[in-house]
């Protein structure tokens, strides 16, 4: 039951929500403002009214870093990625109003627009951005339900990329790209990539989508994640907005998505962050990195977008020996939980002797830049090198830590509970953002002549 100042303050705000909306009906981006608003109020009232349907119909899990364990509804993304697209379906109307007469009656052609016929090729973009959402956000749900092998969920987001590619293919078709000043003596101002290119948008795809499921595994780190990128992603746009018109038109574009995923993503991390009352589940994983990858390639900025993954691209890069199978890879790799003291700690792996060529590559690269501590049957203080080449001794297993951003931080800073876990990984987010700005607008004058 909500106390009266709580009701008080919703109905406020979407009061507030409604009059941004119908107040601004011919400035889309305040009208995104709005929805955005509203998605983020009805987000927040909606969890924790569905959250035990959730757990009737075993949607449910274990918060496995809490000292009781407690049972806590999974897959709540769906209801944050539903509000989304329901807000994004009430605002179409929106980017397009001026096409519009009095009596609702759409104009195909007006002289006094800059572009004189009504823009199909940008209403198109929109539904198609809105149906490859909707396929990832139900591909997601299924994997939820059905906790699909990883050979498969790279697959997933392939498939829901295939409206995005289609539509880019029919309204633009472009796939040259400007090299770097250092390549182009060898090859040219532009290379023409041909399929090749749509091959590249669909792996960004692939690799969005999946980079947010894998940093993933404690309180409040996937929306939060999320948030900083998508908050990175908006100022982006913003500082775009006074620029020539194309790069206006797709900036614009961009926000049109990113502000009502800010709102319904801060509506669900006010139930997700530490102690977490729900879990967000694929669901949610899937929706935010296909928003990213949706902006990312229908306004033209992939090569910047890829510079706010920083993190995440380091985890994967971190990840590969396990995902690959050159060394051990558990279903899940989240920290361990010690009741003792309360706190994370680094989990481990046990790999079995004798090690075969690739693994012991793998963790002599590691090990050699401190990214791994090898241990021997559980005991910490032994030579890295004796355990890895002596082949003499006769060891029956070694352990090594996971191979994640999260287990690394934990490694090389010591044991910490989790919301300062959450924390900490946030804090490196937004430095990585910060240095995405810098290399985007500074040092991008090394390598191209347009910013």
């Amino acid at each position: 039951m909500l106390t009266t100042t709580v009701s008080i303050t919703l109905t406020s705000l979407i009061l507030l929500a409604f009059v941004i909306i119908f107040n601004t009906v011919h400035d889309p981006l305040s009208a995104s403002i709005g929805f955005s608003l509203l998605g983020c109020v009805i987000t927040w009232r909606l969890v924790p009214e569905l959250k035990e349907n959730f757990i009737k119909i075993n949607l449910s899990g274990k918060d496995l870093n809490k000292i009781n364990k407690p049972v806590i509804p999974e897959s709540m993304g769906i209801i944050c990625a539903t509000v989304y697209l329901i807000c994004l379906f009430l605002f179409i109307p929106f980017p397009f109003m001026e096409w519009f007469t009095d009596k609702g009656k759409v104009i195909t052609r007006r002289e006094e627009f800059h572009s004189p016929t009504f823009p199909h090729h940008k209403l198109g973009e929109f539904l198609s951005a809105m149906l490859s959402l909707q396929s990832m956000v139900l591909l997601g749900f299924v994997d939820d339900l059905f906790d699909i092998r990883w050979r498969y969920k790279l697959l997933l987001p392939t498939i829901a990329s295939i409206p995005l590619l289609m539509v880019y293919y029919v309204n633009f078709g472009e796939t040259h790209i400007v090299l770097p000043i250092p390549l182009r003596f060898l090859f040219g101002g532009y290379i023409d990539l041909g399929y090749l290119y749509y091959l590249y948008m669909s792996l960004m795809a692939v690799f969005c989508t999946n980079s947010i499921n894998i940093l993933a595994g404690i309180n409040g780190v996937e929306i939060g994640q999320s948030l900083i990128i998508a908050i990175s992603i908006a100022i982006n746009d913003l500082l775009f907005l006074n620029g020539s018109d194309p790069a206006v038109e797709a900036h614009l574009f961009s926000l049109y998505f990113i502000i009502p995923f800010i709102g319904v993503s801060l509506g669900l991390i006010m139930h997700n962050w530490y102690p977490s009352r729900v879990f967000v589940g694929d669901t949610y994983c899937y929706f935010a990195g296909m928003t990213f990858a949706v902006v990312g390639i229908l306004a033209h900025f992939s090569k910047t977008m890829i510079l706010f993954f920083l993190p995440q691209i380091f985890n994967f890069a971190y990840s590969v020996p396990q995902l690959f199978k050159l060394v051990e890879c558990p279903r899940h790799r989240m920290p361990k939980f010690n009741p003792l003291t309360r706190k994370l700690e680094f989990s481990k792996v046990k790999l079995q002797k004798p090690l075969n060529l690739p693994t012991l590559l793998s963790l002599k690269l590691f090990s050699t830049f401190g990214l791994i501590k090898i241990m021997e049957n559980n005991v910490n203080n032994i030579d890295k090198k004796k355990i890895i080449d002596d082949d003499k001794k006769d060891l029956d297993y070694i352990e090594v830590n996971n191979f994640t951003l999260l287990n690394l931080i934990l490694l090389k800073f010591g044991p910490m509970n989790e919301r300062t876990l959450t924390i900490c990984v946030l804090i490196i987010q937004v430095l990585t953002s910060c240095l995405a700005f810098f290399i985007r607008y500074r040092l991008v004058h090394l390598f191209y002549e347009i910013i």
